[in-house]
């Protein structure tokens, strides 16, 4: 089995080898979702090749809220179908693709009022546990449990009293989301995949009935231009979609609405607490994530126009907490015309 080593070495073997080999799958785009289409192609024995203009996981793949969650939210929302889904790739992180970078982590549901409060948030809750043990066909993660404030305040100290009456805890999973996109690299790579990072693709050639062909790409570290001839390629590309579209001579049928997560990143002994926090918002939710030495707190959702590449928080951004560090990331969601 060829080694799964991303070494230079590596990297310009398979950048020569698509210059002289046809593969069936090439996978434009190195993020969590490329590198797991380019690790399905590779294990069922086809020809696959992956690039990336810029590292793996540059792009929103590395600025996450280091999350895998079934999206507690989206209940209000009554898409079961779509949470019984991300519990079930939950369930298969935790136990079989990655235990050791997705790990279960402990939420407190803050009540603010008793009783009635406490009643429907616990429906809500326990539904979330059974379609995560639908999903996972088994338990993977703990069922919810009430606390009361005296409780709710020994885990989580820096509490405010006057803010809540109790809680419930219930469990979601925290993940090393570059490292697990590296990981997926890696392992397509031992089943015999070509990952060509700091790839740009410019060109998407195509044949006389205008079918896609395959991929020239420029490599960033050398300058060198090389051709690269595939059966099918893919697209996953994220807030770029409608820009490889374009190469591809066509608009499409996606366009792909840019927007910005802020988070908040603070050190980890500014907040005293043994588990994160999901809060409701007015229009969304807000977690506040503990990290080994940090608690990242978020997310924005809002309109991005300006850099893709490099984005950066904005100046209405800094004027919440100026000693605060942010990260800022792109996100895309699709909307069809």
């Amino acid at each position: 089995m060829p080694s799964a080593r991303l070494d230079p070495a590596t990297r310009s073997r398979s950048l020569a080898n698509l210059g002289r080999e046809e593969v069936d799958i090439l996978v434009v785009g190195g993020g969590v979702t490329g590198a797991g289409i380019a690790l399905d192609a590779a294990t069922r024995g086809l020809r696959t090749a992956i690039v990336d203009g810029q590292d793996w996981g540059a792009g929103t793949s590395s600025r996450s809220s280091r999350l895998v969650h079934g999206g507690l939210r989206y209940l209000y929302n009554l898409d079961f179908r779509l949470v019984a889904e991300s519990l079930h790739e939950r369930g298969i992180l935790l136990t079989t693709t990655a235990p050791h970078l997705v790990t279960a982590q402990p939420f407190l549901w803050p009540l603010r009022t008793p009783v009635i409060e406490r009643a429907y948030s616990a429906v809500g809750v326990g539904m979330y546990d059974a379609l995560g043990l639908i999903g996972a066909r088994r338990r993977t993660v703990p069922f919810q449990h009430h606390y009361s404030l005296t409780r709710t305040k020994e885990v989580f100290p820096d509490a405010r009293e006057d803010a809540l009456v109790g809680s419930i805890r219930f469990f979601d999973a925290r993940v090393d989301d570059a490292r697990l996109v590296t990981t997926l690299i890696r392992t397509a790579v031992r089943y015999g995949a070509h990952a060509v990072s700091h790839a740009e693709v410019t060109e998407l050639p195509r044949d006389a009935t205008g079918r896609v062909t395959g991929a020239v790409v420029v490599d960033h570290l050398s300058g060198e231009q090389v051709e690269i001839r595939a059966g099918h390629v893919i697209g996953a590309v994220g807030v770029w979609t409608e820009h490889l579209q374009g190469l591809a001579g066509s608009e499409g049928p996606l366009h792909v609405l840019a927007s910005k997560g802020i988070h908040l990143v603070v050190p980890r002994d500014r907040i005293r607490g043994n588990a994160g926090m999901f809060l409701r918002t007015e229009k969304s939710v807000l977690f506040i994530i503990p990290w080994p030495d940090h608690w990242v707190i978020g997310t924005t959702d809002t309109p991005w126009s300006e850099d893709l590449t490099h984005p950066v928080a904005s100046a209405r951004t800094w004027t919440t907490s100026s000693s605060t560090p942010t990260r800022c990331s792109p996100r895309g969601s699709r909307a069809r015309t």
